[in-house]
């Protein structure tokens, strides 16, 4: 049996207006789903004098309540569904490492609608029908894993459900069952690297030719390297639990730093973070994700507290959907020291721009000597490291005087041996922030 195209020019390069017809009669229907069916929108709703058939256009959105983790916390774990318990077919679930997770329900029709997604963002991305999908994420109730594997299959292609861990038996899995995709964290991606070539796996001859990343930001430089050593293409894509999983948005092959976001299930919004003020296109700010075809658990503009802009520029690949700038931070990531505002996306790119290396490193920051201290453990290549101690301080000098120069605070900066920085199958945790407990 043949798979649909997931290159659809009807959906995909529609006309703006069109485009803009399609969100408003879902936006509409989504609206009243959710004043009908969910006692917390309904109430919202009333609290601001305002009914379903008050949304007559796409801007008419902002009358609507923002929705965040605080919501669905408040709500846990059923409070926002919208259907009976007996017609929610799977719960996700975001880790609850802060507290109760985040849980979302899904129909057989949201999980149909969400494969869709999934197959068109991988088919953006050069995935095909006759591709080998190794996949390196875990199966549980992270929507990672159950999300891409679906709508790969739904592609058409073979999936390899390898599932997290055991590094040598998913470098044979390559080896033998001649995989051509590869899903993971790129952090682990690196990772199965370095194994690889300490074990003399030769990457440049292998099968493998397409990396589809996510659960943690892609940052440039270790994108650069990842493609570099393992020769493939890397690509990353963006979704939260909160609005799905992944399939919101992902990355063609001629818009390698922006993410098309699927505007036919989803209506963005850019907000000020601060004031909630709808900024213009091309400014960037905070991204609010209103869901308009979810029947289990309906979502009205999820604040997602990542900072983006958008263009709706058409792009070079035919498709007009909206495209988003990677996300590089997040309002709830930034770091106030010594009344400074630091990213950790400042970071990475002042230590990307700096040969000698890794893209693995570490936050740390406290308050023992009874002001605001960061410290970076900055890792090197090996080629970069020296037993001349001289040598190595006028290097970490030049790393301080280059992460001075980029954050405007002057931070502690240790010099990891190559592989000091410890590996992880999942998200990687860069910040440790020791100064409550100091």
């Amino acid at each position: 049996m043949l798979q649909k195209n997931y290159f659809d020019p009807e959906i995909e390069s529609a006309p703006r207006e069109r485009i803009r017809c399609i969100q408003l009669e879902k936006l509409r229907k989504q609206v009243a789903w959710a004043y009908e069916r969910t006692p917390w929108y309904k109430k919202r709703f009333q609290e601001l004098g305002i009914e379903p058939r008050d949304i007559r256009n796409l801007e008419d959105v902002r009358l609507l309540p923002f929705t965040d983790k605080q919501v669905l916390r408040e709500t846990y774990p059923f409070g926002l569904c919208a259907i009976p318990l007996d017609e929610v077919v799977r719960l996700h679930a975001s880790s609850g490492t802060t507290g109760k997770p985040v849980v979302i329900g899904y129909s057989r029709r949201d999980l149909d609608a969400w494969s869709d997604c999934v197959a068109r963002m991988v088919a953006m991305a050069g995935v095909t029908r006759a591709d080998r999908v190794q996949m390196a994420f875990g199966y549980g109730m992270f929507t990672g894993g159950f999300g891409l594997h679906y709508g790969c299959e739904k592609l058409g292609c073979m999936m390899v459900p390898a599932g997290s861990g055991n590094t040598e038996r998913h470098l044979m899995m390559i080896e033998d069952y001649k995989t051509t995709v590869l899903i993971s964290t790129p952090s682990y991606a690196m990772h199965m690297c370095e194994t690889g070539e300490a074990l003399g796996f030769d990457w440049k001859s292998a099968s493998l030719r397409i990396g589809l990343f996510g659960g943690e930001p892609c940052m440039p430089g270790l994108k650069r390297e990842i493609e570099s050593r393992m020769h493939i293409i890397c690509t990353d894509n963006y979704g939260l639990t909160e609005v799905n999983g992944p399939g919101v948005a992902g990355e063609c092959l001629h818009s390698r730093d922006q993410n098309h976001i699927a505007e036919d299930h989803f209506l963005w919004e850019i907000i000020d973070p601060a004031t909630g003020e709808v900024l213009p296109e091309g400014r960037e700010g905070e991204l609010v994700l209103t869901l308009l075809d979810k029947e289990a658990f309906p979502m009205l503009r999820y604040r997602t507290h990542d900072l983006t802009s958008i263009t709706t520029e058409p792009c070079a690949c035919g498709r007009t959907h909206a495209r988003m700038a990677k996300v590089r931070a997040r309002t709830d990531d930034m770091l106030i020291v010594r009344g400074t505002n630091i990213f950790p996306s400042q970071v990475e790119d002042a230590l990307s721009a700096i040969r000698g290396v890794t893209p693995h490193y570490r936050i740390v920051l406290d308050n023992e000597t009874g002001m605001d201290r960061v410290t970076v453990m900055t890792e090197l290549k090996p080629d970069a490291f020296s037993d001349s101690f001289e040598e190595m301080d006028r290097f970490r000098r030049h790393v301080v005087d280059r992460l001075r120069q980029a954050l405007l605070v002057t931070p502690v900066v240790k010099l990891v041996e190559p592989g000091g920085i410890e590996r992880t199958f999942g998200k990687s945790r860069r910040v440790e922030d020791n100064r409550e407990k100091s």
